[in-house]
């Protein structure tokens, strides 16, 4: 395994051991509003420091961009860090979540780790070399469009200005896909894609850390990520889409149509 997939690996598996210890206990978990619809506990804060813990140790001079803790340092590796995605549901006890932590280098992701911690499925990339689950190669399913197909995606409900338009977005793909999936988790959404269990994938307003692990795996897994304008600007715009090849493009000629003016703004 490539050695900073290993430390990464090492870093998501020490927070989901953690995180597992709270799920029978969720009464004695303390949670705090960050926002609209959006919720912290300590149980994401104590799994950060794990992460950042296990990183620091192998890594001093890397930086960190971390959802809870923000950015810290100022180097050409950076490490983004999500230690709880789908803390929601983690809450209410609705299996769905993960650790998702990602090496950006020089701009560049290069390392990407999704790890389910209820079902101990891991997800691993790096750049060039390839998606795994549990160290075995996996592929996006060949799609050739999203008819009949599985799509998932995720409500922007810490936007809802904008919620119109993704109204319109959910009408048009739900008149052809075959089902569509909303479970709560972006990280382990884009790992379904990587492995097939999604046949792709779309959602606003996503932060990096939501976003960085799950796209490499879908891209080293074969697939194509990118924004509503099909740009790779995905990681500053929050808005993305994902799936094979040629699902990707008819995924987004069904988006784009109910795009409002700030959705596809170029940056």
């Amino acid at each position: 395994m490539h050695p900073m997939v290993n430390i990464g690996v090492r870093a998501a598996r020490s927070a989901g051991n953690l995180i597992t210890r709270y799920v029978d206990r969720l009464d004695r978990v303390q949670v705090e509003s960050k926002g609209l619809n959006d919720y912290v506990s300590d149980v994401d804060r104590m799994a950060e420091r794990e992460i950042i813990d296990v990183l620091r140790k192998a890594y001093p001079d890397h930086a960190i961009m971390a959802e809870e803790t923000g950015n810290t340092g100022d180097a050409e590796y950076v490490w983004i860090i999500d230690p709880l995605d789908g803390t929601t549901n983690f809450l209410h006890g609705f299996p769905h979540f993960a650790v998702s932590i990602a090496l950006q280098v020089r701009g560049q992701l290069e390392v990407g780790v999704v790890y389910d911690p209820l079902r101990q499925e891991l997800f691993t990339a790096h750049r060039g070399g390839g998606a795994t689950l549990d160290g075995r190669k996996i592929r996006v399913r060949n799609s050739k469009s999203i008819q009949g197909r599985l799509i998932g995606t995720g409500f922007p409900f810490k936007y809802p200005d904008r919620m119109d338009a993704y109204m319109g977005m959910f009408r048009a793909v739900c008149s052809r896909a075959g089902d569509v999936r909303r479970a709560g988790s972006a990280a382990l959404d884009l790992a379904y894609v990587a492995c097939g269990r999604l046949d792709g994938f779309w959602e606003i307003g996503l932060q990096p850390w939501d976003i960085a692990a799950g796209a490499l795996l879908v891209r080293e897994a074969g697939g194509v990520v990118g924004d509503f304008n099909g740009d790779e600007a995905y990681m500053v715009s929050g808005n993305l889409v994902a799936g094979s090849p040629k699902l990707f493009h008819d995924l987004l000629s069904e988006i784009r149509p109910h795009c409002t003016p700030d959705l596809i703004k170029r940056n």
